[in-house]
């Protein structure tokens, strides 16, 4: 079947589904930080992977690759075709000119890889630790390629370390003590595919820590006139929009409203339904204890060594509005957002509970799929 994908919302055909295997992300920076190493000797490498193992035990891995399982069946249950990618370049040592790392995972399916019409992009990442993770995908795509479809793979860009600004809340370059938010620099194309909402035609793209404007010019000049990237840097200040933002059918669209408001709401949205939604159900006390117990001192000790990870961070709580729309009526939601589930329903949409235990370490019901094929035609919904 061929790729096929406008938006969000249109019936499911074909998905891809991450999965779980690996364990943190490393990167050692060219310099190093603090002067910590020199080359990555076998012996930094072993003991860093020890150490990031031990932020990834066995039986975290098996619950979140149970629940990618399980998100798999309920997707077959409604006749969706389920594809997995491929793993055997996780957790391989890689080095650039610029860097050196250690992939982790290949969960988070929809990060890199911005499906529009029979076109797939391939987006250049800010993070280091994820330059091949793509490649997870391409046996998946040498299978669509019977078919054909449009591959365009974005240039790979050096991110040797400073292309990140710290800034605070008033805009101002650098960080005292107000809030600290970070930008990217614009002196080289740098965004992630999950900034991205896809409402036919138009294309809702957010600047942020993990899209630059280069990004979004970039991603214009690729796509051509018959699409237009429209940018928003006023909702969220972080990762990616599927949190935020969520299209769930022609016309309606799931907004945090922690983030946005009819003041900063973005132009296109104006005339569509807003369904604005607060009632998260907050972080599970367990998750946030082993964060704390373990993946943050994990973070310190390979800090301590000069090799940075992600593991001092923590998915917000809103995480929990990252769903994955079937058809334009039903809904796939973690199961326990129930004030969530309830919210979809009284609004007409059949809520589709799953157990997803550990989108605050990974990612969401959205980020870790990709749909390939749905039953949908190039629209617009926008005039």
């Amino acid at each position: 079947m061929k790729i096929n994908s406008h938006n969000e919302w249109d019936k499911l055909k074909e998905i891809i589904v991450g999965r779980g295997d690996g364990h943190a992300s490393l990167v050692f920076p060219c310099p190093p930080i603090g002067g910590a190493h020199g080359p990555v000797t076998e012996e930094l490498l072993q003991k860093a992977t020890a150490l990031a193992k031990k932020a990834f035990p066995q039986w975290l891995i098996d619950e979140i690759n149970e629940d990618l399982d399980g998100l798999a069946k309920v997707l077959k249950s409604f006749g969706v075709k389920v594809h997995r990618p491929d793993i055997a370049h996780n957790n391989k040592f890689f080095a650039t000119p610029y860097f050196s790392a250690v992939g982790d995972h290949v969960y988070n399916m929809r990060d890199l890889h911005l499906v529009v019409g029979n076109t797939v992009v391939e987006s250049p990442s800010q993070e280091q630790h994820r330059y091949f993770e793509a490649m997870g995908l391409y046996p998946i795509w040498h299978e669509y390629l019977k078919d054909g479809f449009r591959w365009i793979a974005g240039p790979k860009p050096r991110i040797p370390g400073d292309h990140m600004v710290v800034y605070a809340a008033d805009g101002r370059d650098g960080y005292d003590d107000g809030q600290k938010y970070i930008k990217l620099k614009e002196d080289e194309i740098l965004f992630e595919a999950a900034n991205t909402v896809r409402l036919g035609r138009d294309l809702l793209y957010l600047v942020s820590r993990s899209g630059n404007y280069l990004g979004a010019k970039w991603l214009q000049s690729v796509l051509g006139d018959e699409y237009r990237v429209h940018t928003t840097d006023k909702i969220y200040r972080s990762s990616h929009i599927d949190s935020t933002a969520l299209a769930l059918a022609p016309g309606v669209i799931l907004l945090n409203s922690s983030r946005v408001n009819e003041n900063n709401c973005p132009e296109i949205l104006k005339k569509w339904k807003k369904l604005y939604f607060a009632d998260i159900v907050q972080t599970p006390e367990k998750t946030l204890e082993f964060h704390d117990k373990v993946r943050k001192p994990v973070h310190q000790q390979l800090l301590a060594m000069g090799v940075h990870s992600g593991l001092d961070s923590v998915a917000s709580p809103w995480i929990g509005m990252n769903v994955l729309s079937v058809d334009p009526k039903t809904v796939i939601v973690d199961k326990i957002q129930v004030p969530l589930i309830k919210f979809l329903e009284q609004n007409g949409f059949t809520a589709v509970p799953i157990s997803f235990r550990h989108s605050y370490y990974m990612g969401g019901i959205h980020c870790s799929t990709l749909d390939t094929v749905r039953e949908s035609k190039l629209e617009s919904y926008f005039g």
